[in-house]
């Protein structure tokens, strides 16, 4: 098994995925286009990772390989191969399927609670969840539901949490790989920027990750376990 992983940011942490990539003894074939990397022109291995970062999904003008990402990301999904897109990775990916990129409308962030549609109830990767499960937010944009598009679950402030196309293509707009060290390491990272997000969060997120951390981590590396299955 092979995995193309994109990175968007110097601070991405692979967190619960990676924990399940390594059990299945995933190959990793990672990309930095942010820091000059060059993406694959063609399909080189099984499955398409895009990690998160701060920067907006259209935002060409000071990152402009995300089109190429975008496309990259639907011409996988269209080959029949896994794809997941994690918050600006899905933002990507549903811009990448035509949908609209949604700028400063949905802010969330700490452990934050997620709701499974019906639909989700008969999906591979969610359905063995809890109908609400806390999960790890950090964001301010988000998407509209590509056409076509499943729409497996919400919150009260982003309606689409989660979406799949075909067989296996995933945007989740929540941290599902963020567990407890993950968190603590961007706390670490870019206090500032936190801090800015939610006043408070350094001072606060011990008692957090006490009541909600251990099972938001559990879910977290469900989710990962379930989608690797899929490739």
């Amino acid at each position: 098994m092979r995995v193309a992983i994109v990175e968007n940011t110097p601070s991405t942490q692979h967190g619960q995925l990676g924990v399940a990539l390594h059990e299945a003894g995933a190959a990793i074939d990672l990309y930095k286009p942010r820091q000059g990397d060059v993406l694959p022109a063609g399909i080189n291995a099984d499955a398409l990772v895009v990690f998160g970062g701060e920067q907006a999904a259209n935002d060409d003008a000071a990152h402009p390989y995300l089109p190429q990402l975008a496309q990259m990301m639907r011409d996988w999904s269209g080959a029949g191969l896994p794809v997941l897109g994690v918050c600006l990775g899905a933002q990507i990916l549903a811009r990448g399927f035509g949908a609209e990129n949604l700028l400063g409308q949905a802010p969330e962030f700490g452990w934050c609670e997620v709701e499974l549609t019906a639909e989700a109830g008969e999906d591979p990767v969610l359905g063995h969840l809890p109908a609400r499960f806390p999960i790890y937010q950090m964001h301010t944009d988000t998407f509209g539901l590509p056409e076509g598009a499943v729409r497996l679950a919400g919150s009260s402030v982003t309606p689409n949490q989660c979406f799949r196309i075909g067989r296996a293509t995933y945007g989740m707009q929540f941290h599902f790989e963020a567990n407890r060290n993950v968190a603590a390491a961007w706390n670490h990272d870019f206090p500032e920027v936190i801090e800015r997000m939610r006043p408070g969060w350094l001072r606060d997120m011990p008692a957090e990750a006490a009541r909600l951390g251990a099972a938001a981590d559990a879910h977290g590396l469900a989710i990962a376990r379930a989608w690797v299955a899929l490739i």
